[in-house]
């Protein structure tokens, strides 16, 4: 489950920086807000691609050498589970409970479960 996440995150952080952008941009120019608002806006929106890249390979990568039998912690891949889970959440809630916003619990979930996915007895922070 792990390793979908990780997939996943890998997976959208293209569709957001691209595709999202470009919806936003549209969308921004159909306002007439100020060119330094929408380049603010996009300085932001576009970090928010590779960091998803990045957080993604961190899980992939983890979730490959548990996959593989060996002793990693899950650390990074719980806190951006966490992270995950805690956006869905307000960002539900910030937009009146949108159903965009929704998909973002699905890669959190993923993330989490496999993050505790731990043989028992086992401590997913102390490997």
């Amino acid at each position: 489950l792990g390793l979908i996440g990780g997939v996943m995150l890998i997976l959208s952080s293209a569709a957001h920086s691209v595709l999202g952008w470009q919806a936003m941009r549209e969308r921004l120019t159909q306002t007439n807000a100020p060119a330094d608002l929408i380049t603010g806006l996009k300085v932001g929106w576009m970090f928010g691609g590779p960091m998803m890249l990045v957080l993604g390979v961190i899980a992939v990568a983890t979730f490959l050498k548990r996959y593989r039998g060996e002793a990693v912690s899950t650390l990074a891949p719980a806190l951006t589970a966490a992270a995950y889970l805690g956006f869905a959440a307000w960002a539900a809630i910030e937009t009146n409970y949108d159903r965009f916003f929704f998909m973002f619990l699905v890669p959190g979930v993923l993330l989490g479960l496999g993050a505790s996915g731990n043989a028992p007895g086992t401590n997913p922070l102390a490997r």
